[in-house]
């Protein structure tokens, strides 16, 4: 018997991925800009982890609410473009026929066989049809609200928490260094990750992430050296 041929694709990992991602390097990036901006406006210790706290919270809260209402809107738009499409199915049959066979036509089947495959396919789920082929919507890439916002919310306090815990471990003449160096290991191993999870190169995807988040850096803690020499 011939045997099965098993593959893995990491379409399924989009949705979630890109939301953790986004919510890990918000974290380490704004969090750290954070603290080092105070930090260099001579700020106390205590003053630099309860400012890193806050803008640990706040974050969150906003990376989950701004990441639910995207993503809501887009699964509103999937939901009305269905609808519009089980009442085409039930209305104008002929045509939404015609039209699934036309891509598969421009596919690259014959006529003959996209119309049969066509047939098929409408007499199996016409509905999941027109979705996969017509709009482009799947269950792999579907849009998952609240998935989306709980991975935000939590990517982004993992990262925050990263350079909130060296602030508390760090003497305040040295954290500004400390802070500044090892959220580049962490943005690049987060790089590193998220490239060879979503089968990218590795190297390029740590070094786009760090190559933004030291510049983030650098201009908000040259920001605060200037209110620090300021005040």
């Amino acid at each position: 018997m011939p045997r099965h041929h098993h593959e893995r694709h990491r379409t399924d990992r989009i949705g979630w991925l890109r939301a953790a991602v986004l919510g890990a390097n918000d974290g380490i990036v704004s969090t750290a800009s954070l603290v080092l901006g105070v930090a260099a406006a001579h700020a106390s210790g205590q003053n630099i982890l309860v400012a890193g706290v806050a803008g640990l919270v706040a974050g969150a809260m906003s990376m989950a609410a701004g990441e639910y209402v995207s993503v809501h809107s887009q699964a509103d738009s999937e939901r009305a473009e269905l609808a519009r499409e089980h009442l085409e199915l039930q209305t104008q049959t002929e045509a939404e026929h015609r039209e699934l066979a036309a891509i598969y036509v421009g596919r690259g089947l014959d006529p003959a066989l996209a119309r049969q495959v066509a047939d098929q396919l409408m007499a199996h789920d016409a509905l999941d049809a027109h979705a996969r082929d017509e709009l482009g919507i799947t269950e792999a890439l579907k849009a998952r609200p609240l998935q989306a916002a709980g991975a935000s919310a939590l990517s982004f306090a993992v990262g925050s928490a990263l350079p909130l815990l060296v602030v508390a471990l760090s003497p305040v003449a040295t954290l500004l260094p400390l802070v500044f160096a090892t959220s580049l290991v962490f943005l690049a191993v987060l790089g590193a990750v998220a490239a060879w999870a979503g089968g990218a190169k590795i190297g390029v995807g740590a070094m786009r992430i760090t190559f933004w988040g030291a510049l983030a850096m650098a201009v908000t803690t040259g920001v605060g050296m200037l209110f620090g020499t300021a005040a």
